[in-house]
């Protein structure tokens, strides 16, 4: 099944705890002061489980969670990093699909890439715009917001650096942003995950499995990261209180549904205020003429309309 982003359980981040079938249903076992509790989840009714840090699943809790279409995904504490997801062999193709269909054409493609950042600036981008030309007007934004906040924030002149070799020397706010980026890439990938799209496939980035994710991640920077990371341009220790504060700021904004709805409108935009549940299907045959058919059938009584059969 699609997220279902307006139930409020679409989404559910789990820490510090052992989930276990038994013979209601999964559990989670919680250790406290007065022993061991035991939490139901509700996993039919979840898009997203998210594995925090000291959590362990038995075999048949995974398989019990892989058989309701519920997509399972190892992250890091708060949810801000994604390691690896486990996708189920029931959850839908319909936006893979989509998403490749776009991303295949270059059109398409391009279309999509011009409502990234007219949804990223909230602008209406002019006809005949060239991707070359959307750089150029997206790193002009940036810069202007760069210098909005260094005043703000009397940073003085900031500058954009991220060098791995050379960590430790970064600045306080560089040092914060390249953190506070990196948690919202896996809160992204977490959402991409569950919607059973490829984080290979980017309309603007390309040449890594994350181009998707970095796509998305962009246009909640100039919301969530950037201020943040000016804020914090005094901290002794940026990169631990970004990791703090976007915790925070994921839980208030609601980020993960949000992320759910702009991927599906970004890929169908003419659909944006109709989303339904598709039936379920286990697997289709596909048909360049008639579209999808059920699978399951033999086909073995109707006329093949070859000359020579290679059987």
């Amino acid at each position: 099944m699609l997220p279902r982003v307006a139930d409020s359980l679409s989404f559910l981040y789990l820490d510090v705890v052992r989930v276990v079938q038994d013979d209601t249903g999964v559990c989670a076992l919680i250790d406290g002061p007065r022993g061991t509790d035991r939490v139901y989840l509700p996993v039919a009714a979840l898009s997203c489980v998210l594995l925090g840090p000291g959590t362990s699943i038995t075999q048949p809790a995974l398989a019990t969670i892989a058989r309701h279409g519920t997509s399972l995904v190892c992250v890091g504490s708060g949810a801000v990093r994604c390691y690896a997801g486990i996708l189920p062999d029931s959850l839908t193709t319909a936006w893979l699909e989509r998403q490749t269909r776009a991303w295949a054409d270059d059109t398409t493609r391009l279309a999509v890439a011009v409502r990234m950042y007219e949804r990223r600036f909230g602008v209406q981008v002019p006809e005949n715009t060239t991707l070359a030309q959307l750089r150029g007007l997206e790193g002009q934004r940036v810069k202007a917001l760069y210098k909005q906040l260094a005043q703000r924030y009397r940073t003085g002149r900031f500058k954009r650096n991220y060098d791995p070799a050379a960590w430790d020397q970064q600045d306080p706010v560089n040092l914060a942003l390249s953190a506070a980026n990196a948690c919202l890439y896996g809160v992204v990938h977490a959402a991409v995950l569950a919607l059973g799209c490829s984080p290979a496939l980017g309309f603007i980035h390309a040449g890594t499995q994350h181009a998707f994710v970095y796509d998305i991640a962009d246009l909640y920077k100039a919301e969530v990261t950037i201020p943040l990371a000016f804020s914090l341009h005094a901290a002794t220790d940026p990169e631990r209180e970004a990791r703090l504060r976007l915790r925070d700021q994921f839980r208030l904004l609601r980020l993960l549904p949000r992320i759910v709805i702009d991927i599906q409108n970004l890929l169908d935009p003419d659909n944006a205020t109709s989303r339904t549940t598709p039936k379920e299907t286990l697997v289709e045959l596909w048909d360049p003429v008639v579209g999808p058919v059920p699978a399951g059938v033999n086909y073995g009584n109707e006329p093949a309309d070859l000359e020579e059969s290679p059987w």
